[in-house]
């Protein structure tokens, strides 16, 4: 599985006659009251803390959109105090991304 699979949208412009690439903004995750919140630790990273958290570390994502982390890398700084989303909501968020398309 491609882990671009998810957020690159290919398709083919037939009067340029050549394939162009749109990328898919993620859908914002929402705070609830079920989320809960750890203090991030030397060495952690966002896909390990998704596959921690929900058992797939492809959902990395969530964990930067909820944070606004993840620009250029998925290390996480230590000391700063992280929101996870409930897995409540990292489903709803999945039904949505999947009724786009």
């Amino acid at each position: 599985m491609n882990r671009y699979e998810d957020i690159i949208d290919k398709k083919l412009d037939l009067k340029k006659k050549r394939r162009t690439h749109m990328s898919a903004l993620p859908p914002k995750v929402e705070a609830s009251d079920q989320d809960y919140y750890i203090i991030a630790r030397e060495g952690d990273r966002l896909d390990n803390l998704a596959y921690e958290y929900y058992e797939d570390s492809s959902q990395w994502w969530v964990l930067a959109q909820a944070n606004h982390l993840g620009k250029g890398t998925l290390i996480v700084p230590a000391g700063i105090r992280l929101r996870i989303p409930a897995k409540r909501e990292l489903h709803a968020l999945l039904k949505m991304k999947q009724a786009e398309r």
